[in-house]
C-alpha cells in the first residue's frame, strides 16, 4: 500500500486534524441514524489511546460557502459524545486555536462545517494553511469524501504528515482485495435502473473481471439489444448501441455476461400487483419486467458458487417492493453464506445496494459493506480519488 495509516504516526501529545463523514440525517435538530458517527469511533478512540488530540473536520448539507445556522455541526455534539463516550469541544475555524489548546487530554475538538468556508470546495490552499497550523499530524477517515478535491480532503493532506484513518483503511484495504489483487474468478454483480449511469463502471469491469451479472432495469436495457420485446419495462432504448459495445467488449476480454433467463412481469408496479414469471423472450407487449425469475436466480447462485470474489452494486429487481425482492434476497443469502463459510470475500457498495442487502439480511455476512456511495462507485470505475492519492 503506497498510504500510510495511523500505526506508522507518532500521535502522543500531537493535535491530530481528523477529516471524517458524519454528514448525518438530522430531523428535529435529533441524529436519526447514528451510522456514519458509530464508524468513526474506531479513529477517534486510536489517537485518544495513544495521547493524541483529535480535532474534527467535517461536512454537513450543502451550504455553499456561507453559514447557514441549520447546517450547524454544533447539534450532533451530543451524538459525537455518546458515540466517544468523552467530551467534545466546539469551535468556529477563527476559536479553533484557542479550544484546542485549552482541551483537556481524552478531550475531543470538532470544528464547525468545514463547507460554510467558501475556499472548502475550491480546494483553497490558504484555507488549507489556515487548517494546518492548527494540528501536527493529518488524517483523513472520511473515504465517502475522497472523490472530492476539497481543502479539508486533497489541499491539507499535502501540508502535514498525512496517514489513513481506520474506516479508511478498511474501505481501501477490502477494495484492494476486490480489484487489486483478487483471488480469481472474481465475480460483479451490477444492478440499477439505468445504464447511462453506469456506462464507465461497466465499461471497467468487463476488463478486470470474469464473471458479470446484470440485473434490475438495466438489464432490459441489454435484453432489447438482443431483439427482445420488453413490453413497457423501463428500458433505455437509445442506450442499446452501447450495451451491445459493452457486450462486444466483454466477449473480447473473456468475461462472461450473465442477463435474466426468466423474468417477473406485472402490468402495475405496485406491492403484491398481480404478477407472472415468464422466459425473458415472452415478456407481454402490456406488462413489464420487474424482477429475475427463479431460474436466473439459480443462474446467479451458480455464479456465486463458481467465484472467489463478489463485488456488488446494485439490486437485481425492484427491490422496494414483494414481490419483486424476491431475486435479490435470494441472491444475497446466497452471496453471505458462501462468504460466511469462508469460500468467498464479497465487497459491496452504494446507496440502494447497503439498502437491498439490509433488506435482505445480509449485510452482516458480507465481508465489507461499504456507504461510501459515489467514492465507491468511482473507485470501481478506476478513477483515481483525490483524497486517496493525496495521502500517497
Amino acid at each position: 500500500m503506497a498510504w500510510k495509516t495511523l500505526d506508522d504516526m507518532e500521535l502522543d501529545g500531537k493535535r491530530v486534524l481528523t477529516r471524517v463523514d458524519i454528514n448525518v440525517p438530522v430531523e428535529n435538530g435529533e441524529v436519526t441514524d447514528a451510522t456514519r458517527i458509530e464508524r468513526v469511533c474506531a479513529t477517534v478512540q486510536d489517537i485518544l489511546a495513544r495521547g493524541g488530540t483529535p480535532v474534527l473536520l467535517a461536512h454537513f448539507g450543502r451550504p455553499k460557502g456561507k453559514v447557514v445556522p441549520e447546517m450547524s455541526l454544533k447539534m450532533l455534539l451530543p451524538a459525537l459524545e455518546a458515540a466517544f463516550g468523552t467530551k467534545v469541544h466546539f469551535a468556529t475555524l477563527d476559536e479553533a486555536d484557542g479550544v484546542i489548546d485549552a482541551c483537556d487530554k481524552g478531550h475531543v475538538v470538532l470544528l464547525e462545517n468545514t463547507r460554510f468556508e467558501p475556499g472548502e470546495e475550491k480546494n483553497d490552499p490558504e484555507l488549507a494553511k489556515t487548517y494546518a497550523k492548527l494540528g501536527d499530524v493529518y488524517c483523513n477517515d472520511a473515504f465517502s469524501a475522497a472523490h472530492r478535491a476539497h481543502a479539508s480532503t486533497e489541499a491539507l493532506a499535502h501540508l502535514l504528515p498525512a496517514c489513513a484513518g481506520r474506516l479508511m483503511q478498511a474501505e481501501l484495504e477490502a477494495l484492494e482485495a476486490a480489484l487489486g489483487t483478487p483471488k480469481r474468478p472474481v465475480l460483479a454483480v451490477v444492478g440499477g435502473a439505468k445504464v447511462s449511469t453506469k456506462l464507465e463502471l461497466l465499461g471497467n469491469l468487463v476488463e478486470k473481471v470474469d464473471l458479470l451479472v446484470i440485473g434490475g432495469g438495466m438489464a432490459n436495457t441489454f435484453l432489447a439489444a438482443q431483439g427482445l420485446d420488453v413490453g413497457k419495462s423501463l428500458c433505455e432504448h437509445d442506450m442499446t448501441g452501447t450495451a451491445k459495445e459493452i457486450a462486444e467488449k466483454a466477449a473480447s476480454t473473456g468475461c462472461e455476461i450473465l442477463l435474466p433467463r426468466d423474468v417477473v412481469v406485472a402490468r402495475e408496479f405496485r406491492e403484491n400487483a398481480p404478477s407472472e414469471v415468464v422466459k425473458a423472450e415472452e415478456c407481454p407487449a402490456d406488462a413489464m419486467i420487474l424482477d429475475a425469475g427463479p431460474d436466473s436466480v439459480a443462474h446467479v447462485e451458480q455464479a456465486i458458487d463458481r467465484a472467489e470474489t463478489l463485488i456488488w452494486n446494485g439490486p437485481l429487481g425492484a427491490f422496494e417492493i414483494a414481490p419483486f425482492d424476491t431475486a435479490t434476497n435470494a441472491a444475497a443469502a446466497h452471496a453471505a453464506k458462501a462468504t460466511a463459510s469462508g469460500k468467498l470475500v464479497s465487497v459491496a457498495g452504494g446507496g440502494d445496494t447497503v439498502a437491498a442487502l439490509n433488506k435482505a439480511g445480509a449485510s452482516d455476512d458480507f465481508t465489507y459493506i461499504s456507504t461510501a456511495g459515489g467514492a465507491f462507485l468511482e473507485w470501481m470505475e478506476g478513477k483515481v480519488l483525490p483524497g486517496v492519492a493525496a495521502l500517497g
